[in-house]
């Protein structure tokens, strides 16, 4: 089913989509300091292009180790990022899913918008993976977090 969905969308406007963000990215790299956000535009722009059957998941979510864009100065890029692109990124994203919802046929696609404007929000520190790898990656941290608890209770 996800082929499908990715087909029809990326005829329908996907590969329009991920090349925006790519150009975006391409900008962003240009500028030298941009490059945090540079590179998560074209994570995103992966993700536009064919985003059924995948997530965008924290990085430390799925590694369960902090890394530069997990901590504190991913928190501080993806402030800037929300002021001068991300809320006006995600309100184009919201705008396209509310068209997409007036038909039946639509919907799917209007919450494949709605993905894209939540990654759109705070992309850095994200990286995009299949449901199941992100699935599995939240199944071991919910393990650990209990046996960090039952362990907390024996002492």
């Amino acid at each position: 089913m996800s082929a499908i969905g990715n087909l029809l969308w990326f005829i329908l406007g996907g590969f329009v989509m991920g090349l925006g963000w790519w150009f975006a990215g391409l900008i962003a790299f240009i500028t030298i300091v941009g490059i945090p956000w540079g590179k998560a535009c074209f994570v995103i722009g992966q993700f536009a292009f064919l985003p059924f059957g995948k997530e965008a998941i924290s990085r430390h979510e799925l590694s369960n180790q902090q890394d530069i864009g997990t901590g504190s100065l991913g928190l501080l890029g993806n402030i800037i990022w929300f002021i001068f692109a991300g809320l006006w990124l995600a309100l184009g994203h919201v705008g396209s899913a509310l068209l997409c919802f007036v038909t039946i046929i639509g919907i799917p696609f209007g919450i494949q918008h709605l993905k894209l404007a939540g990654i759109a929000l705070a992309p850095i520190g994200k990286t995009i993976v299949s449901k199941d790898v992100a699935a599995a990656a939240r199944q071991q941290g919910a393990q650990a977090h209990m046996a960090h608890i039952r362990e907390g209770r024996r002492q």
